[in-house]
């Protein structure tokens, strides 16, 4: 059997649109002694691996190329995940821009004993695609379908502009989205 080398793949360079579903990305897990700090909560560092393992899962299937972790713009611990909990993470890509893609995981814990279920975290993720260079190539375009895809990706290109003005890369009168949310 021949084995696919992963970089050898032709880009898609926007050849074909993506629908969000089709990038969605699920995991569970089981909290450990040695995933826990010394009040039984789970350490948010392993939280984060988890996240952005699971989140660059998603982007690679975005764009079927390698991808690497540029940024991570939000990470929200609102409530403590203890040993034993089951946590479930869900990413899906909000936004593909020329290179990069947005990832939002939504992570949500179950309680082994009682089954509760309660959304936990959420971060979001930027992925750009490299070739085999390490290079940034062009990702297909992400069309969002449901009203909260449609929402998510309109809220990416908000985020992407904040993010470009502070890094002193866009003038904030060139910032569109921003401009309309205060007109």
């Amino acid at each position: 059997m021949q084995r696919l080398n992963y970089f050898a793949v032709s880009n898609l360079s926007r050849m074909k649109t993506i629908h969000p579903e089709e990038t969605s990305a699920t995991a569970t897990k089981l909290v450990l002694p040695n995933d826990t700090n010394t009040l039984h909560n789970l350490f948010g560092g392993q939280l984060m691996a988890w996240m952005d393992e699971i989140a660059s899962i998603s982007a690679s299937r975005q764009c079927r190329r390698v991808v690497v972790t540029a940024a991570v713009n939000s990470v929200s611990f609102d409530n403590a995940i203890q040993l034993g909990d089951f946590v479930t993470l869900k990413a899906k890509v909000s936004r593909s821009f020329t290179s990069s893609m947005e990832v939002i995981v939504d992570v949500y814990v179950e309680h082994q004993i009682t089954g509760e279920q309660k959304k936990a975290n959420q971060a979001i993720f930027v992925f750009v695609a490299i070739d085999q260079l390490g290079r940034p190539i062009e990702v297909p375009e992400l069309i969002p379908v449901t009203e909260e895809e449609k929402s998510r990706h309109k809220a990416a290109l908000r985020r992407k502009q904040l993010s470009l003005i502070l890094a002193g890369r866009m003038k904030p009168s060139d910032a569109t989205e921003l401009k309309a949310l205060f007109e």
